[in-house]
């Protein structure tokens, strides 16, 4: 595997580098963790408006659309240098990675015209109406229906597990408009505006505190026929071509994150320890810390083998399950070491100014235990991987 960038690819990297570190030093990305989800999205929003007015939002998208049209491998770039620098969240991350695309390749002229823009800016924050209390890893048997009143569909039912629906305009929903055909053939894809009448959003508050996720109910809510992505029983398609865009790089931003938390994680052990003994002068502790930095660069190298595929025109396959379930609790080994080191402070809150680390280290930990059941529990994975990589048969 060749790891060198091109003179091109490295050019990019330097005048990203070079831009983020001014934006750094001017206090751009804020001084401080966000103490609440509300300063989280309020961050994220003006973070995202500094990288617009840059020329550095949405770099993947063509020129015409706003973007720089880069390649996959300018995405990467773009990626690490985020995490390099300790970039805020970018809180409009499911328009930029996966809803702008999919405009850009399905969308009307009007669609793009309409909501392309406001994407890039982050003054319209989207939210993805796919999972419902009986659809989550089986998602062809969503139930929401959406019945045709004219010009008009009138949407009834539930989603669930919906990030970021509290702060959202609009959602792009997976809907069902024919109950009488085969189940994947029966859905369509559209735009709700997540403001008018008859949509309710309840927040679920997690074990970390968070309220990310939420319910959204919908109650005779009309959207136009001109919001439909594709056409009228395209849905699993459209849905499935927007899932295609995040796993282009979502390998990459997972063992970015690991990378930056086993970075604290190790900096963190240097410095603390329950008795005022550095924890990483205990042997055990550095086994594990061991363990994890092999852990990470194993799936950076994997992730960089499965680019390479891509980069030679190869689709995103069945091996993505494998680094999700490698990813997923390599990630929750890794803060159940930094919970040990913490000891009896490690079930300190962020707020408590007892806690190690301003209480990161258990609101990390909490937030792991979920990852091991979105995007697919690690079941669901194995089941895949069983099937599709080993040629099992099926679990009866």
């Amino acid at each position: 595997m060749d790891f060198a960038y091109s003179k091109e690819e490295q050019a990019f990297r330097e005048s990203l580098r070079a831009w983020l570190e001014k934006k750094r030093d001017e206090g751009a990305m804020g001084g401080h963790t966000p103490a609440s989800l509300d300063e989280v999205v309020e961050q994220g929003r003006r973070w995202q408006k500094e990288l617009y007015e840059g020329g550095w939002c949405g770099v993947h998208w063509p020129r015409e659309y706003g973007g720089q049209g880069a390649g996959l491998l300018e995405q990467i770039i773009f990626q690490e240098e985020l995490a390099r620098i300790g970039s805020p969240q970018l809180i409009n991350l499911l328009a930029l990675s996966m809803v702008g695309p999919l405009l850009i390749d399905h969308g009307t002229d009007e669609q793009k015209k309409r909501y392309l823009k406001p994407i890039l800016t982050a003054e319209e924050i989207w939210c993805q109406g796919y999972s419902e209390p009986g659809a989550g890893s089986d998602l062809a048997s969503v139930s929401t229906s959406a019945v045709l009143d004219g010009d008009e569909y009138v949407v009834n039912g539930q989603k669930v597990w919906t990030s970021y629906a509290q702060y959202s305009t609009f959602c792009i929903l997976l809907v069902r408009s024919d109950p009488e055909v085969p189940k994947h053939k029966g859905l369509t894809l559209m735009i709700a505006d997540m403001r008018q009448p008859g949509v309710e959003v309840r927040p679920l508050r997690q074990m970390n505190g968070d309220s990310e996720f939420n319910e959204v109910y919908f109650d005779d809510v009309r959207v136009p026929k001109d919001n439909v992505i594709g056409r009228e029983g395209e849905g699993w398609t459209m849905a499935v071509a927007m899932l295609m865009y995040e796993r282009a790089t979502l390998t990459f931003q997972r063992q970015l994150q690991s990378r930056v938390a086993l970075q604290d994680l190790i900096a963190f052990c240097k410095e603390y320890g329950p008795d005022g003994t550095p924890a990483s002068k205990d042997p055990l502790v550095r086994q594990r810390l061991a363990r994890s930095y092999i852990e990470s660069h194993a799936l950076r190298l994997t992730s960089l083998r499965h680019l390479t595929k891509q980069l030679k025109g190869s689709p995103p396959g069945p091996e993505g399950s494998m680094e999700k379930v490698f990813w997923s609790e390599m990630f929750q080994r890794m803060l159940q070491t930094a919970m040990s080191v913490s000891g009896p402070y490690s079930q300190l809150a962020p707020g408590d100014e007892r806690a190690p680390s301003e209480g990161r280290w258990p609101h990390l930990y909490l937030y792991s235990r979920g990852r091991t059941i979105a995007a697919g529990s690690s079941e669901i994975q194995r089941g895949i991987i069983a099937q599709r990589v080993l040629g099992l048969p099926k679990d009866r």
